[in-house]
C-alpha cells in the first residue's frame, strides 16, 4: 500500500521501493524552427515554388496568425530558410577544414583533405548537408528578390575569402606550377558545388557532386604539385 512518502513495502525484500517518478517533461522544440524545418523538407521534396504556407501550417500544427508571426510572407521565409543555411555552411567547413588542417601541417595537403572530407559529406546529401539544396532551390525561384540574392552573393564572396587565403598560404610553400588568379580558382570550387547540385537532382545521380568536388581536389592538387 502506498504511504505518505510515496513509496511501496517490498513483502519479499523486506526493503522500500521508490514508486517511478514521472519523467520530466521534454522542452518544446521552438515553434519558428519547427516552421523552418518542415519547410526545409518540404523544399528539398519539390521546391521552393511548390512549397505553400498552408501545409507547413498544417505540419507543424499552428495557426495561420502563429505562422505569420514569425515570417510576415512567404518570402520572409525563404530569407530566413537561406540565412539558417549561410550559419550551417560557415559551421560546415570550420568544421572539415579545421578537422583536415589538425592532420596536416602543410597548408596544401590539409586543403586536400578538407576537399576530401567535403566529398563524403556530400555523398549523403541530403542527410549530409541539406541546406545546400535549399540554397540552390531559393536562389533560383527568387532571382528577382533583392534580400534573396544579396544573401547568395554575400555568400559567394564568404567562399572566395575563405579559399583565397588558403590558396596563398600554400603558394608561399608551394608556388603554382602556371599562372592562375586564386580568386578565379576560389570561385570555381563555389561554381563547381551549385553545378553539382542542380547536375545531381537533374540528373538524379547523388554521387555527381561529389564526384565534381575530387575532381576539382585533382585539379588543385596539378596546379601546385607535380603528378
Amino acid at each position: 500500500m502506498q504511504n505518505q512518502a510515496g513509496a511501496l513495502r517490498s513483502a519479499e525484500a523486506g526493503r522500500v521501493v521508490p514508486l517511478p517518478t514521472a519523467a520530466p517533461a521534454r522542452p518544446r522544440r521552438d515553434t519558428r524552427e519547427q516552421i523552418l524545418d518542415v519547410a526545409e523538407a518540404a523544399v528539398l521534396d519539390k521546391g521552393f515554388g511548390a512549397t505553400s504556407i498552408e501545409e507547413v501550417i498544417a505540419a507543424v500544427g499552428i495557426t495561420k496568425s502563429g505562422f505569420f508571426y514569425h515570417f510576415r510572407d512567404k518570402g520572409v521565409l525563404a530569407t530566413a530558410l537561406l540565412e539558417r543555411y549561410l550559419e550551417r555552411e560557415e559551421a560546415l567547413f570550420d568544421e572539415l577544414f579545421g578537422r583536415a588542417d589538425e592532420l596536416h601541417e602543410d597548408p596544401l595537403h590539409g586543403f586536400l583533405v578538407g576537399l576530401k572530407l567535403l566529398a563524403e559529406t556530400m555523398a549523403d546529401l541530403p542527410n549530409g548537408h541539406p541546406g545546400c539544396l535549399v540554397a540552390a532551390v531559393c536562389y533560383q525561384e527568387n532571382l528577382f528578390n533583392r534580400e534573396v540574392h544579396a544573401l547568395n552573393a554575400a555568400a559567394v564572396l564568404r567562399w572566395r575569402r575563405r579559399f583565397r587565403a588558403r590558396f596563398d598560404a600554400i603558394a608561399e610553400r608551394h608556388p603554382p606550377r602556371v599562372p592562375i588568379d586564386f580568386d578565379d580558382l576560389a570561385d570555381m570550387l563555389s561554381a563547381l558545388a551549385d553545378g553539382g547540385i542542380i547536375l545531381s537532382k537533374v540528373l538524379r545521380e547523388p554521387d555527381l557532386l561529389p564526384r565534381q568536388i575530387l575532381l576539382y581536389r585533382s585539379f588543385v592538387h596539378s596546379v601546385f604539385l607535380d603528378a
